[in-house]
């Protein structure tokens, strides 16, 4: 799909929405670290508690919870994010957009007015995890919410809508947001501090001599530069953009 913008102004407020802890490094990572060193206030949230988040069938999932808990905490201060990190705690594997999980998502774009929401998207095909399908269905429905007064007035609090809807992981993305190096560096850094996720996200085993990581690190950096070919700039991040209106 031709790609029909590039590069939204600076919002003075961002909040991106995934399902899991990682989830939108991945996705936006490099978008939010440019916005966030640009004087953004950027917020984040955490559909689900990342318990199933590991190939040990030993694991202690309660430690792993806390343990994911802590890595998106260090991932935020690696992005610069400023605003803040919100968990909804949904088990892993078992997210739902039901009115619940919608009430919660919308009350938190009420509260943090974010000029631009980022998320999934969740029209992508042949997706796998059902977590991603209904964390991207939870940010639209959220939105739909967020934005006109009749829905959850129990918030009591004053409806909001985003100027912007960017949804990451897109089949048809229509829109480009340019990334430099210091912004690639930022979501490098932000994924690796999610160390439980090394093996099983970034192919970084314990017995890594260094190689490993160069790879991932040249994954991230060529995903960007692919797609900073499409509109030419040396990288770019790309998203499906919608209208927040409609």
């Amino acid at each position: 799909m031709t790609i029909r913008s590039r590069d939204l102004p600076v919002p003075g407020r961002a909040l991106a929405v995934g399902a899991h802890p990682d989830d939108v490094e991945f996705g936006a990572g490099a978008t939010l670290a440019r916005w966030a060193a640009a004087g953004c206030e950027v917020s984040m949230l955490v559909a689900t508690d990342g318990s199933k988040g590991t190939w040990d069938p030993d694991a202690e999932t309660e430690t792993l919870v806390a343990t994911r808990r802590a890595e998106q905490g260090d991932a935020a201060v690696a992005l610069g994010v400023r605003g803040e990190v919100v968990f909804l705690g949904r088990v892993d594997g078992e997210l739902v957009a039901d009115r619940e999980a919608t009430s919660e998502v919308a009350a938190a774009i009420r509260r943090l007015r974010p000029d631009v929401l980022v998320g999934h998207d969740p029209w992508t095909r042949h997706r796998l995890h059902p977590d991603h399908r209904a964390a991207g269905f939870l940010v639209v429905e959220a939105l739909v919410a967020a934005r006109d007064p009749h829905f959850f007035p129990d918030h009591g609090l004053v409806h909001h809508r985003p100027r912007a809807l960017l949804l990451f992981e897109a089949d048809e993305a229509d829109h480009a947001e340019t990334v430099d190096r210091g912004a690639l560096e930022a979501k490098i850094a932000a994924l690796e501090a999610h160390r439980s996720q090394f093996e099983s996200t970034m192919a970084i085993t314990a017995a890594d001599d260094g190689a490993e990581r160069v790879r991932f690190h040249r994954r991230i950096g060529d995903e960007a530069a692919v797609a900073g070919r499409r509109v030419g700039r040396s990288g770019a991040e790309l998203f499906a953009r919608l209208p927040t209106d409609r």
